[in-house]
C-alpha cells in the first residue's frame, strides 16, 4: 500500500472528528442556538414570529417595517458539567488478544466552559423596507479530554470556531405581512488532536493533529404574518456546504509504523451543516401576557458522511439523522419597564445510539429557562436570561480504529457512557432603538 494511502488510513479518526463536535449547551449535536438573551429567558420559543433586530437570525422578516435604527448585543456564558464513563473498552492489536484500553477510566467535564457573544443591526430605508447585520458564533466550542483518558484514541482536544455574517433585507409587503431574505458568510476554523496506538502496549501513543479553515456561503428567508392578536413566522436557513483547508501531523510512531511520521498539507475536509425550517407562533392573550411556540426541523441528515480530498481521498460516514426541537414560552408585561419570560424547550439529538462517540457526547435534552427585560430608558433595554438544559444519559459505542486495512489495524471496541450531563447558560444583553 502507498504511504500516502497509509497516513489516510492512520488519520482517519482524526479527519471524522474535523466537523463531528458536540457541546453540552448546544442545541442539538453542534448547533448553538445561543444568539439572543432575550431569547434564551423564553427557552427559543417565539423567536420566528417576534420582530427587530433580536429575531434576524431565527427570521430575516423580523425587520420589515421597523419605524427606527435598533441594535442589539448579547453574550452567554456557558457552563457545563458531565462525566464520560469507560464501561469496559477494548484495544485489539495485530496478533493480539484483546486488552483492556486503559487510561483514566472517568473523563470529568471534558466540554469547557466559554463565551459566546452575538448581536444585530437594522436601519429601516422608508417605511416599508429595511436592511440588517447579523453577526453570530452557530457552531463554536472546545473540548479538552486528559491525554491519557480512556477515550484518547477518538478524542483529545477540539476546538471550533464558526464566525456567521448574515446580511438581511426584509419588506412590508402589506401592513400584515412581511418577508426577508438573507445570505449567511460563514468562516470556520478547527484544531484537533487524539493519540494514535503504537504496535505494542509498552510503547507510549503517537499524536496525530489536524487543523483547517475556509469560508462558505448559505442563505435564509422568511415570511410573517398578523392574524388580530396572533403572529405566524415561517423560516428557513439553508445547509452551508463547508471546505476546510490544512494540515495533518503525526508524530510520536515508532517500530514499523515509523515511517508513517510526517506532515501534509493542503489537506481538504468537506461536510455540510444542516438546513433549518422554523415555525412559530406567538398570540397575545392580553395586553400584557403574548404566548408563544415555536418548532424547529434540522436537516441533520446533510451531515451523512466528511469528505476527504488529495491526498488522502476517503469518506468516512456520520449517518447523523433529522430531527425535532418544540418550544413554548411566555412573555408577561409587568409595568411598563419590566417583562418576565419563562419557557421550556425538548430538543432531540441527531445522533444515533450505534454512531455516537466521546468527540460527540450529545443525548436528547430539556432546556428550563427564565429571563426579564428592563427597560432603562425610552431608547435603552437590557435582557437577562438563565437556563438550565439536562441531558439524558446516553451510551458511547462508536467503534474507533488506525491503520484500518492494513497487517497494522488495530481497533477500539468502544464501550462508554455519558453520565449525569447538564449545563447552565446564563445570558446578558443590550437593546437600543433610536
Amino acid at each position: 500500500m502507498k504511504t500516502s494511502s497509509k497516513l489516510a488510513l492512520a488519520a482517519a479518526t482524526a479527519m471524522s472528528s474535523l466537523c463531528a463536535f458536540a457541546g453540552s449547551a448546544n442545541a442539538q449535536a453542534f448547533y448553538l442556538q445561543e444568539q439572543s438573551a432575550r431569547a434564551a429567558g423564553r427557552a427559543f420559543s417565539g423567536e420566528g414570529a417576534d420582530t427587530g433586530s433580536s429575531s434576524l437570525w431565527w427570521n430575516p422578516a423580523s425587520i420589515a417595517g421597523i419605524d427606527g435604527i435598533q441594535a442589539n448585543v448579547s453574550a452567554s456564558l456557558i457552563l457545563p458539567d458531565g462525566e464520560i464513563r469507560n464501561n469496559g473498552t477494548a484495544i485489539v492489536r495485530p496478533g493480539q488478544a484483546a486488552a483492556p484500553v486503559g487510561g483514566y477510566p472517568v473523563a470529568t467535564n471534558p466540554i469547557e466552559s466559554g463565551a459566546l457573544p452575538s448581536g444585530s443591526v437594522a436601519v429601516p430605508i422608508g417605511d416599508r423596507l429595511a436592511v440588517g447585520l447579523t453577526f453570530a458564533s452557530p457552531y463554536s466550542f472546545t473540548t479538552d479530554y486528559d491525554s491519557g483518558a480512556w477515550v484518547r484514541y477518538s478524542a483529545d482536544r477540539t476546538r471550533l470556531r464558526t464566525y456567521d455574517i448574515q446580511p438581511s433585507i426584509a419588506f412590508a409587503v402589506t401592513p400584515w405581512l412581511r418577508i426577508g431574505g438573507a445570505a449567511n458568510i460563514e468562516y470556520a476554523e478547527a484544531t484537533l488532536t487524539n493519540a494514535l496506538p503504537n504496535l505494542s502496549p509498552a510503547l507510549p501513543d503517537g499524536l496525530q493533529s489536524l487543523s483547517g479553515d475556509g469560508w462558505d456561503v448559505g442563505w435564509s428567508a422568511g415570511a410573517q404574518a398578523d392574524a388580530g392578536p396572533v403572529t405566524v413566522g415561517l423560516s428557513y436557513k439553508s445547509k452551508i456546504e463547508h471546505d476546510l483547508k490544512g494540515e495533518l501531523n503525526v508524530s510520536g510512531l515508532l517500530g514499523p509504523l515509523a515511517a508513517q511520521n510526517r506532515s501534509l498539507s493542503d489537506v481538504h475536509a468537506t461536510y455540510s451543516t444542516p438546513w433549518q425550517a422554523i415555525g412559530s407562533v406567538r398570540y397575545a392573550a392580553t395586553n400584557n401576557l403574548t404566548l408563544n411556540a415555536q418548532v424547529i426541523r434540522y436537516g441533520w441528515s446533510e451531515f451523512d458522511a466528511i469528505r476527504l480530498g488529495d491526498p488522502v481521498n476517503t469518506a468516512i460516514p456520520e449517518d447523523y439523522k433529522n430531527s425535532w426541537s418544540y418550544a413554548g414560552g411566555f412573555d408577561l408585561k409587568v409595568d411598563p419597564k419590566l417583562t418576565l419570560r419563562a419557557g421550556v424547550q425538548y430538543a432531540e439529538t441527531p445522533i444515533r445510539n450505534d454512531y455516537r462517540d466521546a468527540r460527540v457526547p450529545d443525548s436528547d435534552r430539556w432546556n428550563f429557562a427564565t429571563g426579564a427585560s428592563v427597560q432603562v430608558s425610552k431608547a435603552f433595554a437590557v435582557d437577562v436570561a438563565a437556563n438550565y438544559i439536562r441531558f439524558k444519559d446516553a451510551p458511547i459505542t462508536k467503534p474507533a480504529g488506525a491503520y484500518v486495512g492494513t497487517p497494522a489495524q488495530t481497533l477500539v471496541g468502544m464501550n462508554g457512557e455519558l453520565n449525569d450531563a447538564s449545563a447552565v447558560v446564563l445570558s446578558l444583553g443590550g437593546r437600543l432603538s433610536f
